[in-house]
C-alpha cells in the first residue's frame, strides 16, 4: 500500500492535451497533481512525461471551458481555480494567421494568440514595417458583409488563398524578440520620398531571402486593380445600417485572439481603425502610405464613403494615371536608382506632407493680432422658413463666431444674427465646373441642428471662409497656425477639380489603354459609357499629371480626408428614452446622432466637452456626460457596446500623442482608457 503522505487525499487526476506533431506519442495525457502545484511545475511534469525533445518555450496552457490562457506560471492551480474537470491544452502561443491588408493582398505570418490584440497588432506592424501601429486593428468580416459573395461563389474557393505572401520567417513572426534598435530614429527603414521605393540598405529589414525585394515592393508599391465584375461581387453598403455592419467586427484590443474565437490559419482584416494619421513621412512610411491610400481607394470604389461625381473623377485620375501606371512602369525603377535625395532636402520636403503642425514663423503676429474676415456672402435659408431663399448680407467672422448685417455700413450696429460655430458640423457644397462654392453649417441648438448655407463668389473667398469655419467648429480661431495650412489644402483640392480639357486628351480617348470602370464606383459605371468615362478621367488627369508616385498617393489621402463623411464609423444605437433606432457616427473629435431614415445629423457632441463616460455592462448601455449638464445614454444594436467604448477611449488616447515622445507608446494608458471592466 502507498502511504497517505506519498499519495494523499489532496492529489487528483488532471487531463491534459498536448498540441504536437509527433505521431508516436499520445496527445492525451493524465497527470496526478495537487492544488498547490504552480503552473510552471505542471509544465515541467508534462514535458518530462511525454519525453519529446523540442523547444517548449513558446508553449502555454489554454483552459478551454474558461476561454483563457494560464500565463502566470507562478500561480498555483488552486489560485486559477483549476479542478479535475478542467480541460487544459498545452499549445504554442504563436500560430499562423492570414491577414488581408488594405491593398487586398493576403499575408501569412506567425502571430501571438496569447497577447492582447493591441500588442499583437504592434508585432504585426513591425513585420510589415508600418509605423504607428496604434492607428490599426484587426477586423472580423461580419456575416452580413459576406452574404452577397457566398451567393455568387458557392462552389468556388476563395481566390485570395491562391496568392498569399508568406512572411512566417520574420524574426518577430517566429515569436523571437524584435531587435530593440529596430524602431529607433537612427535605424528606421528608409524609403525614397519621391518614388516610395525602399533604399538598398533597408532591404535587409525584411529577411535575407531572394524574394525580399519583391515582398518589400508588394507592401510599399503593390496595387491591385480588380475587374468591374469582381467589384460588383464585393459588398457595397447602400444605407447607413449597411455601413454600420462594416464596423461590427472589430476585435477587442484588451483580449487575446484565442479568447475571441480566432483559430489558427483564420483570415482577419488588418485595417486603419482610427482616422488620425500621426506624422506621415514619405521617408519612413512608404508601406503605411501605400496601405492607407489603398484603404481610401477601396472605401471610395465600394461606396463606403460618399463623394460627388467631380470628386470621383479626381480619385479616378489619381489612381489610373499615377499609382497604377507608375507602379508598373520601368521608368519608376530607373528613377529609384537615379534619385539620391539629400537628407536636408528630404526633411524639408517632408514638412510639406506631414499632417501635424504648421508654419510657426508667425507666432508673435498670431499672439498680438486677432484676424477677422469681412465680406459680402449670400445666405441661403431652407424654404420652410418664411424668408427669401437667397439674400446677400455683409458677413463678419471673428474668433469662432459669424455675424451678418444688412450691409457694410450697418456693421457697427447690432447684427441680424450671430452664429456661434463651436461644435458645429461643416459640410462643403462645391461644384467647381458650375462655379458653385457653398458651405453648409449645421449649428447645435437646444432641439437639434440649425441649418445655415453660405454661398461664396470664388475659390479664394471659399477657401478662406471654409478654413475659418472648420477651425471654429473645433474651437480654434484664425490666429491658429494651422489656418493658412487649411486654406492651402482647400485651394489645392479645388485646383485638382478645376480641369480644362486638352485637345490631345479629348481627341484620342480610345487610344488610351485603360478600363475606366476599374477606377470608379459601380454607380458611375452605370451612369456613363466607357468612352465617356475615359474622356472625363483624362480631363481630370490634366491637373495631376506632374506628380510623383508618393505625392499622388498623399494627394489621394488628402482628398479623401476632405470628404464630409471622412473618418466617421457608423453604429446603429437606441438612445435612452427613444422608441426608434438612430445611427451614431464616431469620429476622431466628436459623436454625431444621425436620423437613420434621412441621413441628416440631429445632434453633435464634441470630445473636448466630454467630462466622463462609462458602460453599464449588465444592460450594455454607454453613458456619457458633457459640459453644461448634458448627458446621453444609448445601447448599441449593431455591435458590442465595448467597440464604441474602445473607439471613444482610443481617440482620446491618440490625442495625447506628441512628437516629443513619438517613439514610445503608453500601452498602459491605452488599456486604462479603452479596456473597461465587464
Amino acid at each position: 500500500m502507498v502511504s497517505s503522505t506519498e499519495y494523499g487525499s489532496h492529489t487528483w487526476e488532471l487531463s491534459l492535451t498536448v498540441d504536437h506533431q509527433h505521431g508516436g506519442v499520445e496527445k492525451e495525457q493524465v497527470l496526478q497533481v495537487t492544488g498547490d502545484l504552480h503552473v510552471g511545475g505542471l509544465m515541467l511534469k508534462l514535458v518530462e512525461k511525454i519525453k519529446i525533445a523540442q523547444d517548449w518555450s513558446d508553449y502555454a496552457f489554454w483552459w478551454e471551458q474558461k476561454n483563457c490562457w494560464l500565463l502566470k506560471t507562478h500561480w498555483t492551480l488552486d489560485k486559477y481555480g483549476v479542478q479535475a474537470d478542467a480541460k487544459l491544452i498545452f499549445t504554442a502561443q504563436h500560430k499562423m494567421l492570414r491577414l488581408r491588408l488594405p491593398n487586398m493582398k493576403t499575408v501569412r505570418l506567425k502571430v501571438s494568440f496569447s497577447s492582447m490584440v493591441f500588442r499583437a497588432v504592434s508585432d504585426i506592424c513591425k513585420i510589415l514595417n508600418i509605423r504607428r501601429s496604434e492607428e490599426l486593428s484587426l477586423l472580423k468580416q461580419s456575416e452580413g458583409t459576406l452574404k452577397k459573395k457566398k451567393k455568387k461563389d458557392k462552389n468556388s474557393k476563395e481566390p485570395a488563398t491562391e496568392d498569399i505572401l508568406n512572411l512566417s520567417n520574420s524574426p518577430v513572426s517566429s515569436g523571437l524578440p524584435a531587435n530593440a534598435g529596430l524602431y529607433s530614429k537612427t535605424m528606421t527603414p528608409v524609403y525614397d520620398p519621391v518614388s516610395g521605393s525602399p533604399a538598398s540598405s533597408t532591404i535587409t529589414w525584411f529577411s535575407d531571402g531572394s524574394s525580399t525585394e519583391q515582398n518589400c515592393s508588394i507592401l510599399a508599391l503593390g496595387h491591385f486593380t480588380c475587374s468591374p465584375e469582381m467589384l460588383a461581387e464585393m459588398y457595397q453598403p447602400r444605407t447607413l445600417a449597411d455601413k454600420a455592419k462594416l464596423n461590427a467586427g472589430w476585435l477587442d484590443s484588451s483580449r487575446s485572439l484565442m479568447e475571441q474565437g480566432v483559430g489558427e490559419e483564420d483570415l482577419l482584416l488588418l485595417r486603419f481603425k482610427y482616422y488620425t494619421f500621426f506624422d506621415l513621412n514619405p521617408k519612413y512610411d512608404a508601406v503605411r502610405i501605400n496601405q492607407l491610400y489603398e484603404q481610401a481607394r477601396w472605401a471610395i470604389l465600394l461606396e463606403e464613403i460618399d463623394c460627388t461625381e467631380e470628386e470621383m473623377l479626381i480619385f479616378a485620375a489619381l489612381q489610373a494615371y499615377h499609382v497604377s501606371k507608375l507602379s508598373l512602369s520601368s521608368e519608376t525603377q530607373d528613377s529609384i536608382c537615379e534619385s539620391e535625395v539629400d537628407e536636408v532636402e528630404a526633411a524639408l520636403s517632408n514638412l510639406e506632407v506631414t499632417l501635424e503642425g504648421g508654419n510657426k514663423s508667425n507666432i508673435l503676429e498670431d499672439i498680438t493680432d486677432i484676424p477677422k474676415l469681412a465680406d459680402n456672402l449670400k445666405l441661403v435659408r431652407p424654404k420652410k422658413l418664411a424668408l427669401k431663399a437667397i439674400k446677400t448680407y455683409w458677413f463678419v467672422f471673428r474668433d469662432t463666431s459669424i455675424s451678418y448685417f444688412k450691409n457694410k455700413e450697418s456693421a457697427q450696429g447690432e447684427p441680424v444674427e450671430k452664429l456661434n460655430l463651436k461644435g458645429c458640423e461643416v459640410v462643403p457644397d462645391v461644384n467647381v465646373a458650375a462655379k458653385k462654392f457653398g458651405i453648409k453649417l449645421l449649428i447645435p441648438v437646444a432641439d437639434g441642428m440649425n441649418e445655415v448655407y453660405l454661398r461664396c463668389d470664388n475659390e479664394d473667398q471659399y477657401a478662406r471662409w471654409m478654413a475659418a469655419c472648420v477651425l471654429a467648429s473645433k474651437g480654434k480661431t484664425m490666429a491658429d497656425s494651422s489656418y493658412q495650412l487649411e486654406v492651402q489644402k482647400i485651394l489645392s483640392f479645388l485646383q485638382m477639380k478645376n480641369w480644362t480639357m486638352s485637345s490631345q486628351a479629348a481627341s484620342e480617348p480610345e487610344n488610351v489603354d485603360m478600363k475606366p470602370e476599374c477606377f470608379v464606383s459601380p454607380r458611375y459605371t452605370k451612369k456613363f459609357k466607357s468612352k465617356q468615362l475615359t474622356a472625363r478621367i483624362l480631363e481630370a488627369h490634366q491637373n495631376v499629371s506632374q506628380m510623383s508616385l508618393v505625392e499622388a498617393k498623399l494627394r489621394f489621402i488628402q482628398a479623401w480626408q476632405s470628404l464630409p463623411e471622412f473618418g466617421l464609423s457608423y453604429y446603429v444605437v437606441r438612445f435612452k428614452g427613444s422608441k426608434k433606432d438612430d445611427v451614431l457616427g464616431v469620429s476622431y473629435n466628436r459623436l454625431i446622432r444621425i436620423d437613420m431614415a434621412t441621413g441628416d445629423p440631429i445632434t453633435t457632441w464634441r470630445f473636448s466637452s466630454m467630462k466622463q463616460w462609462n458602460v453599464n455592462w449588465e444592460i450594455r448601455q454607454v453613458a456619457i456626460e458633457f459640459d453644461q449638464n448634458v448627458s446621453i445614454a444609448f445601447t448599441c444594436q449593431s455591435a458590442n457596446c465595448k467597440i464604441i467604448h474602445e473607439y471613444i477611449g482610443g481617440y482620446i488616447f491618440l490625442s495625447t500623442r506628441s512628437k516629443d515622445h513619438n517613439e514610445t507608446l503608453d500601452e498602459e494608458l491605452f488599456h486604462k482608457l479603452t479596456g473597461g471592466q465587464e
